[in-house]
């Protein structure tokens, strides 16, 4: 209550010694909210569906990791509800700490299931998003005029004319790689033990592309749908480069998201990324508009997932028991890299 009141009076003082030089930022913000409200229901209805849809198969990818992992040991509900809290937390929580309480949820209700276990399961987990979020990246990338064109004028000559100093540039990055490789090893080793249960999975193709890879695909599918329902109702076109941009700018948004849910980075990099399709005020409601009701949404599903799976009572000791376990989880690995580090440059003065 203290962190919302002081949000609110900083930005009544904000908009105070805005109005003084001219800024009218309550005017602006009516425009904005007349322009989020002003879409009809009906797109709002099939977003949501969309979304819902989304998070279904997103948590049936994760069913079939944790299925195959840990045979027995979990049911498909309470896995999806698990996910699904998740994810409307990463839309009020920031640096993506919903995740983190999904993970903490999964080693609550799978039976046994280890921490290093379910890890493993999250980066088996992430390998379609790593693959399907650089293709959206070269394309990008690929539509900017000569972006693939590398010009090799004074830096050919640098590298001709100086090869010792190319040589030695090449030396300490492969010094580098193999002094961070020799620091992490040993940690590694002691994880691979537990963690490679939560990847198993992976040794099973035709399991993997049945109980993983075909849910996130459609997962994914139904995510892009969101998004081409969302600009069609503010009127944006729907092409398949301007769905892409905006996949890519909430790919860079979702990795400085240091606010809660990314707000505000995500209608800047939004905004941007449909510069060459629609105004900035248009952009911005469009962008406003779909966090707001998929937020909303999201919240709302889970609310009921967690009910209908644990009860009331019980749903809501363990996500607030896993929130609490979360944030020491996240500072607990935030710390044993730094100790990782610091013990890997003592190691360097010992003979080996």
């Amino acid at each position: 209550l203290l962190r919302i009141a002081a949000w609110i009076v900083g930005f009544l003082i904000v908009n105070a010694l805005l109005l003084l030089v001219g800024v009218d930022v309550i005017g602006w913000l009516e425009e904005l909210w007349d322009s989020v409200t002003s879409i009809s229901l009906v797109y709002v209805i099939l977003g949501c569906l969309f979304q819902g849809l989304q998070t279904v198969l997103t948590g049936l990818g994760w069913y079939g990791i944790l299925r195959y992992a840990y045979p027995g040991g979990v049911t498909f509900m309470p896995v999806l509800a698990a996910y699904a809290v998740g994810v409307a937390l990463n839309n009020v929580l920031p640096a993506n700490l919903g995740t983190f309480v999904t993970l903490v949820m999964f080693l609550a209700i799978v039976a046994g299931s280890t921490f290093p276990g379910i890890l493993a399961g999250y980066v088996v987990q992430k390998l379609f998003y790593l693959v399907i979020g650089t293709l959206i990246y070269l394309y990008l990338f690929s539509q900017v005029a000569g972006s693939f064109e590398f010009q090799f004028g004074d830096e050919k000559d640098a590298i001709v004319n100086h090869p010792l100093i190319t040589t030695a540039i090449i030396a300490g990055a492969l010094f580098l790689i193999a002094m961070l490789l020799r620091i992490f090893w040993r940690k590694v080793k002691e994880l691979w033990v537990k963690a490679k249960a939560g990847a198993a999975i992976l040794g099973d193709l035709r399991a993997y592309v049945k109980w993983v890879l075909l849910p996130q695909m459609g997962g994914y599918a139904a995510k892009v749908m969101v998004i081409v329902v969302f600009l069609a109702a503010y009127g944006i076109p729907v092409t398949f480069d301007s769905v892409m941009s905006v996949l890519g700018s909430n790919q860079l948004a979702n990795l400085l998201s240091l606010t809660p849910g990314g707000v505000g980075v995500n209608q800047a990099f939004n905004t941007f990324a449909l510069d060459s399709y629609t105004d900035s005020s248009t952009a911005t409601a469009y962008s406003v508009g779909q966090q707001l009701i998929t937020t909303a949404f999201n919240m709302g599903f889970a609310i009921v997932l967690v009910c209908a799976t644990f009860g009331w009572q019980g749903g809501s000791a363990l996500v607030k028991d896993s929130y609490a376990d979360a944030k020491v989880k996240a500072a607990e690995m935030k710390e044993s890299r730094g100790a990782d580090m610091r013990g890997g440059e003592g190691e360097g003065e010992q003979t080996p």
